[in-house]
């Protein structure tokens, strides 16, 4: 059996697909991802032995970049992104049995193109809940389509997010389908979404609300085991004190950096901790010399989070998960989309503070840590952790495979 995962996204949306690449192999399907073609993702998929079909332009330098593309700018960028989608997707799904896709709109709808133009089961995948239609919650904010204030009912807001999502880039997906000979898409949203997308959220901290209209298949998230050491210099830092308070902001660019760097390490020190500061692609760094920071590169996560005594964070799905499996507790700064429910559902659980707003100042910080950092709070982690989910990867890979089990046809004697 061969599968494709598709997306474009950032490592949040990567990673996970490569969890799951890994599980389906080793229930011996073949497995091709396709991603941005950042070097870290090709390092990603490297390190594991999947192969990485490259797509688009890279995203770290489109996202981090010096300047941001306009709202304005919107359609046509979805539209080359769709061209490109189908052009990659369409060359590595050939001989495939199934794909299954996530990230942007634009490109998720031009994977699902391409598995009908192939006749293959396709399957839509999102990280979070408030992702999808519901009647629980209202969509979240399209880019220069802000929730008109006046409007309450979720239901109203979700059918206005369906015309806002087709506005935007049906254009770009109708033109590109009908010059391969394919009928034009009505409603972009749902046609990417399907009557049965797929959830890779942990129950416990995302659960899926029902009554609902869509018939979501919760799988657990999608974690990929990380069996790499710490480097040493951090082994070290770690060994010689109290257990830090650690600092990143992952794939956030985060403009305001150096002030967010400072904001972190004067609010750890007014806690009398210790500082440890990712540089993410925020590039966030040290302000001073002092030998109670230290800064680090890309490491192991699921071997750092137990030694530490708090996340401070985004608030991405999977550094969320990562950190509520450790038993750490959290401080979640939201910055964009899914980030607010993430900080919410931290709060809720008690297993962490949600900061108010994206821009933290040392006192702000300070507050917040200092709720986290109590006994109660890292008691409350620590049982949350033993509810969480390992599973997920391998309920889906199932699934999956069964679901091509049923959609191929029977071989003849």
């Amino acid at each position: 059996m061969r599968v494709l995962l598709s997306t474009y996204g950032s490592r949040g949306d990567v990673e996970p697909m490569v969890g799951l690449a890994v599980r389906l192999r080793e229930l011996g399907a073949e497995v091709r991802v396709c991603a941005p073609p950042d070097k870290e993702f090709a390092e990603l998929l490297a390190g594991v032995g999947v192969e990485l079909v490259p797509v688009g332009q890279p995203l770290r330098a489109m996202v981090a970049g010096a300047t941001a593309p306009t709202v304005e700018s919107l359609p046509q960028r979805a539209a080359a992104l769709i061209t490109a989608q189908f052009d990659a997707v369409a060359a590595a799904a050939a001989g495939c049995d199934a794909l299954v896709a996530t990230g942007l709109i634009p490109a998720a709808a031009a994977a699902r193109s391409v598995a009908d133009q192939l006749g293959i089961p396709y399957t839509y995948l999102t990280y979070f809940p408030t992702m999808l239609p519901s009647p629980h919650h209202p969509p979240h904010p399209l880019p220069g389509r802000p929730l008109p204030t006046d409007v309450t009912d979720n239901g109203a807001l979700w059918d206005l997010n369906a015309h806002s999502v087709q506005e935007l880039f049906g254009p770009g997906l109708n033109a590109h389908r009908a010059s391969i000979g394919m009928p034009p898409v009505d409603n972009v949203r749902d046609y990417v979404f399907t009557d049965q997308p797929w959830l890779a959220a942990d129950p416990a901290l995302g659960p899926w609300r029902k009554p609902a209209d869509l018939d979501v298949v919760q799988t657990g998230a999608w974690v990929l085991p990380d069996e790499r050491p710490l480097p040493a210099e951090l082994v070290a830092f770690l060994d010689a004190g109290a257990p830090p308070v650690y600092v990143g902001f992952g794939s956030m660019p985060m403009r305001a950096s150096k002030d967010a760097a400072r904001a972190a390490i004067e609010a750890i020190r007014a806690q009398g901790r210790r500082a440890l500061v990712s540089h993410g692609w925020a590039g966030l760094a040290l302000i001073d010399d002092e030998d109670d920071c230290f800064a680090i590169g890309e490491v192991n996560h699921q071997a750092l989070f137990p030694r530490v005594a708090a996340v401070v964070h985004h608030g991405g799905a999977g550094t969320t998960t990562t950190a509520a499996r450790a038993g750490a507790p959290q401080v979640v700064v939201p910055q964009m989309v899914d980030q607010p429910y993430w900080a919410g559902r931290v709060a809720e659980l008690g297993i962490g503070t949600a900061h108010d707003g994206p821009a933290p100042t040392a006192e702000s910080l300070s507050a917040a840590l200092r709720t986290t950092l109590t006994p109660e709070t890292r008691d409350r982690a620590r049982a949350v952790a033993a509810t969480i989910r390992t599973d997920g990867t391998t309920v889906a890979a199932k699934l999956l495979l069964d679901t091509i089990g049923r959609e191929r046809p029977p071989v003849s004697a």
